[in-house]
């Protein structure tokens, strides 16, 4: 069972279909909403508009992969999505979906200094970001950012970059594996509408705190 948790949502009047729970306001061009669920469930009866750009941090097979549930297949339901997506991806892993072109994220550490960015049904030339990784409090100070202890924090900075230099003005920003919402505040800090879907309560919950917060950035 999955729970929609949005800006301009409550209980009453939500009705369960498909084992998930969908509003009576279903415009998906200004929704801004987290869904508490299995992604591979929801996305199957998730409607979005043509203009929807994929963003998202998925379980990676060679990092806390039991922490995050990642199996093989994770990444298969997007494949048949025409939207335009960008992945982040080790950089010691094959990445298992075709793809348009690979960015990099530099993330100024001397361990594993960089992951991959994967662009699909997108354009072919190559970008480079450089941005600290979000570790620990002293790396969200010289990011000016503010560290919420997920293992996998990225950086709002970049993630706005992504969004800014990926996406229309008017594009619905979705990230299937939401973690701690950075995809999400970046996309509500630059007034896109955007769609979050995390399995995890404990993150969600972060997710939510962060998105009640003013513009810090």
């Amino acid at each position: 069972m999955s729970q929609h948790r949005g800006n301009d949502l409550t209980t009453e009047g939500l009705s369960q279909d498909k084992g998930h729970l969908e509003s009576p306001n279903t415009d998906p061009i200004t929704r801004t909403e987290i869904i508490l669920g299995d992604s591979l469930e929801i996305m199957k009866s998730l409607e979005l508009p043509a203009n929807t750009v994929v963003i998202t941090d998925p379980p990676y097979p060679d990092y806390l992969a039991d922490e995050y549930k990642y199996f093989d297949g994770v990444l298969d339901f997007l494949k048949d999505l025409p939207y335009r997506q960008l992945i982040f991806w080790s950089c010691r892993a094959d990445f298992p979906l075709d793809y348009t072109a690979i960015h990099i994220w530099d993330k100024k550490v001397p361990t594993t200094p960089y992951e991959r960015i994967f662009e699909r049904n997108g354009k072919t030339h190559y970008r480079h970001f450089s941005d600290y990784l979000i570790n620990s409090p002293v790396a969200a100070q010289y990011a000016r950012d503010i560290f919420n202890e997920h293992p996998s924090q990225k950086p709002v900075r970049l993630m706005k970059k992504l969004v800014n230099e990926f996406s229309d003005p008017d594009s619905l920003i979705l990230d299937p594996f939401a973690g701690s919402g950075t995809t999400l505040l970046a996309a509500k800090d630059l007034g896109h509408p955007y769609i979050g879907i995390e399995i995890n309560p404990e993150y969600i919950k972060i997710a939510e705190q962060r998105l009640r917060q003013e513009v810090l950035l």
